[in-house]
């Protein structure tokens, strides 16, 4: 009985983590929009706008409700994005911000996955 409080305490953390990291990250992101404009002007730079920030923070939201849906659109979004960059330029994206942005995906996966550990079996 006290492993399953714990594991619910440990889930209720990081969830809570991602959270507040997604909501930190979205307006971050929504304020560099906002402040530096949208610069993009060939094809591949609306496509890769369309994953990053767009898909990123789409994925975030829907990641309060649905937290396995979310943080699956959420790291998609960024795979696709580094691929895109990879694609066109020939190199990684530089930084380590593009991966801090999208961590509370990868903690909502890890959340619905520790969750889902807790599952009681059916009967």
């Amino acid at each position: 009985m006290e492993d399953r409080t714990t594991h619910r305490r440990w889930v209720s953390a990081v969830r809570s983590i991602a959270r507040v990291w997604s909501i930190v990250s979205i307006t971050l992101l929504v304020a560099f929009i906002i402040g530096e404009g949208v610069t993009a002007t060939a094809p591949h730079e609306w496509l890769g706008l369309l994953f990053f920030p767009l898909g990123i923070c789409l994925g975030m939201v829907m990641a309060w409700r649905r937290e396995g849906v979310g943080g699956g659109i959420t790291v998609g979004s960024l795979v696709i994005f580094y691929i895109i960059h990879v694609a066109t330029t020939g190199a990684l994206p530089a930084g380590w911000a593009w991966l801090a942005f999208a961590a509370p995906g990868f903690l909502f996966l890890v959340c619905r996955v520790w969750a889902r550990d807790q599952t009681p079996a059916p009967v």
